[in-house]
């Protein structure tokens, strides 16, 4: 690659409007992660373990100056049904949203969505009892 094609690719906001073809390890399984099969032009997590990195502070911007993990911690459904997986960054707390991309780990997927099923925020065994006091 030459100087003058680096320089362009480094530039503020060229992932916003270019595809990302970089290939890179993912820094939490060690997965060397391809752009290919993500189904879009910007992959930014690791379809195994669904990990990402704190390089963003708007989406394809790479002005983040933070670098920490970002670890997947819940699942949301976008207008129209598509699913975005919402990260909290291990470092600093921050939170971002990201596609899901078409080789991203199945069942990864769906132990996040279910997560919250399996610990609700109020006592299993009294959910008869609640119910029966609603009128069911």
């Amino acid at each position: 690659m030459n100087r003058e094609n680096k320089r362009k690719q480094y530039e503020k906001g060229y992932y916003k409007t270019h595809p990302c073809q970089d290939v890179f390890t993912c820094k939490q399984c060690g997965r060397l992660v391809f752009p290919a099969g993500a189904g879009s032009d910007h992959r930014n997590h690791c379809p195994n373990c669904l990990v990402s990195l704190h390089v963003d502070i708007e989406p394809g911007d790479r002005q983040s100056d933070c670098g920490g993990l970002m670890d997947p911690i819940a699942i949301w459904v976008r207008r129209g049904g598509e699913w975005a997986v919402i990260h909290r960054c291990r470092r600093c707390g921050a939170l971002s949203s990201n596609r899901t991309a078409a080789d991203d780990n199945p069942a990864k997927l769906l132990s996040i969505a279910a997560g919250p099923l399996g610990q609700p925020p109020f006592p299993i065994e009294r959910m008869g009892e609640m119910m029966e006091g609603l009128g069911y």
